[in-house]
C-alpha cells in the first residue's frame, strides 16, 4: 500500500494557497493509487520549537546519557524520521515567504537532518540515508521567480532534500498570486494542470 505524507508548511492557519494546491495534489495521488494511506504533517497546528541549546544537546548526548526532558525530544524528532521513512511520495506545500521557505518548513527540516539517522558522513562525502522516496513540491508565489537568481526556494530545498537521498524530487509551481486577479487565475490554472499530470 502506497503511504502519502502531506506536509503543510504555511504560515496562515485559513486560506493558503499552498495548502490549497497540495491538498488537491494529494487527492490526485489517491485517485491515482487506491487505498493509498495519507498522513499529514500541519506545521503550523503542532509547531515544532527551533534549535536551541535543549534541543541541540538532546540531539548530540549519547542516548544512554540523556535526562529524561532529552529524551523526549529525541523522541519526537525520531518519530517525524520515522513517519519521513515510512511514506513513498511525499508531498511538501512550500509558500515563499521573503525568498525563502517558511520558518515552520526549515525548523522541520532542523528536526529531521540526524547525523547517523538520516546521513552519514563516509570516506567519499556525505551520505544520505532517506531514499526510495518520490517528492513533490507545490510552492506558491506572489511574484515570479522561478528560473531567475531570486528563487533560492527551490536550489535549496533540492539541495537540502538530497543531501539526506531524496533525490527523486519535482516542483510544481503558482507564481504571480499577487500580481492582479487575471495573474492570480492563471497562476492557479498552471498549477492544476500540472497537478492533473502528476
Amino acid at each position: 500500500m502506497t503511504t502519502i505524507l502531506q506536509i503543510n508548511s504555511a504560515a496562515r492557519s485559513q486560506g493558503a494557497q499552498s495548502t490549497l494546491l497540495v491538498n488537491e495534489l494529494t487527492e490526485k495521488l489517491q485517485q491515482s493509487n487506491p487505498g493509498a494511506k495519507v498522513v499529514t504533517r500541519n506545521l503550523q497546528a503542532e509547531p515544532l520549537p527551533h534549535l536551541d541549546d535543549a534541543v541541540l544537546g538532546a540531539f548530540f548526548t549519547p542516548a544512554e546519557q540523556r535526562t529524561p526532558e532529552q529524551q523526549a525530544i529525541a523522541a519526537r524528532s525520531e518519530a517525524l524520521i520515522a513517519e519521513l521513512q515510512a511514506a513513498d511520495v511525499i508531498v511538501i506545500g512550500a509558500p515563499m515567504y521573503n525568498f525563502g521557505i517558511s520558518s515552520q518548513l526549515k525548523t522541520y527540516f532542523d528536526w529531521i537532518a540526524r547525523a547517523g539517522i538520516t546521513f552519514r558522513y563516509t570516506a567519499n562525502g556525505p551520505e544520505g540515508l532517506v531514499k526510495g522516496k518520490k517528492v513533490i513540491v507545490v510552492s506558491a508565489r506572489g511574484g515570479k521567480y522561478h528560473g531567475t537568481p531570486n528563487d533560492s526556494q527551490t536550489p535549496y530545498l533540492t539541495t537540502f532534500l538530497g543531501f539526506l537521498g531524496m533525490t527523486d524530487v519535482s516542483f510544481i509551481y503558482a507564481e504571480g498570486l499577487n500580481l492582479g486577479p487575471d495573474a492570480a487565475s492563471a497562476a492557479l490554472a498552471s498549477a492544476r494542470e500540472a497537478i492533473a499530470a502528476a
